[in-house]
């Protein structure tokens, strides 16, 4: 359904893309993860045809991005980062503004304006100035705007940032009922929870190249990560960590020793619980508590990118 083959974006001296490459099935759900300023935003723009690449090929649904700009438009909804609204006007006037943008039939509009108001619980405030609508009611008419011409491909650009937990759930139901219909999903978050929720493959870039792709088990398998046994014993148990080394040699895997916390890297960390869990009470080591920290996408997206935060 989309498919991009190296493209790259240079904004003088600075390379925002460099020779992406890749392609996202008709249906699918396909989330792009990266620090910032890694070319998220970039490559949703370029694909969605806000702006152009420097070199490089876009097709959507078998249409090359540039040759068939009107056909593509007409394939597509956009979901930008920012809340594209009028503030002094009501809902209804500005979906029925984006409605006429986005070429909808001027004689079905009012209909369709209804219908995805009502499809994101807000036909009720469809006659309130947008003005006085939260974060969280912005974010959902910035949506509708995108839904009213029916598109097959959805790009959408952290449309869930700065809202509320409740307004983020229900937001979430909406994407997963439109994922249900069948529209393919390009998606850009720093949510990593919400990536696992709703992705059906991730793509992970940084300095504008893709560096790693697939499901989240796909990822998980490709970097080889192990889940982590935490158990915490009385700090009164005076144990030094080359003792601790002895005994957990019993059970031969990876451990490291802070302080009266054990660190187990493990394949398979509740099967090895009880294991370690026995030796431990062996050597009367008295435990506290005892957690599976298992893998999870922000602990293979800080593997991948670094733990230093960029600007």
């Amino acid at each position: 359904m989309i498919k991009i083959d190296r493209i790259s974006k240079k904004f003088g001296s600075f390379t925002a893309l460099d020779q992406l490459s890749l392609q996202v099935k008709k249906g699918e759900f396909y989330s792009l993860l990266g620090p910032n300023g890694a070319g998220k935003t970039t490559c949703i723009n370029i694909i969605s045809n806000i702006t152009k690449a420097s070199s490089g090929t876009v097709e959507i649904d078998g249409l090359k991005s540039g040759k068939n700009s009107q056909e593509i438009k007409k394939k597509i909804g956009v979901v930008p980062q920012e809340i594209a609204l009028y503030e002094d006007l009501t809902a209804g006037e500005n979906l029925k503004f984006w409605g006429k943008i986005n070429g909808v039939d001027s004689r079905k509009l009012n209909n369709k304006i209804d219908e995805v108001l009502h499809f994101l619980d807000l036909l009720d405030q469809k006659n309130k100035m947008i003005s006085s609508y939260s974060g969280g009611m912005k974010r959902r008419i910035n949506i509708a705007a995108a839904l009213l011409h029916d598109p097959e491909v959805l790009f959408m650009d952290e449309p869930t940032v700065g809202i509320d937990p409740q307004s983020r759930l229900f937001t979430y139901e909406i994407f997963e009922k439109l994922h249900q219909q069948g529209k393919t999903i390009f998606y850009t978050s720093h949510n990593m929870e919400e990536v696992e929720r709703l992705s059906d493959r991730i793509g992970i870039i940084d300095h504008g190249k893709l560096i790693a792709e697939g499901s989240l088990e796909d990822l998980k398998k490709q970097l080889s990560m192990k889940e982590t046994l935490v158990v915490s014993f009385k700090k009164n148990n005076d144990i030094s960590s080359k003792q601790m080394k002895q005994i957990i040699a019993e059970k031969t895997v990876s451990f490291k020793m802070e302080e009266n916390q054990l660190f187990v890297s493990t394949k398979n960390a509740t099967r090895d619980l009880v294991g370690i869990l026995q030796v431990l009470d062996k050597h009367k080591i008295e435990v506290q508590s005892a957690e599976v920290k298992k893998v999870n996408l922000e602990m293979i997206f800080l593997e991948l990118t670094g733990k230093k935060l960029r600007e």
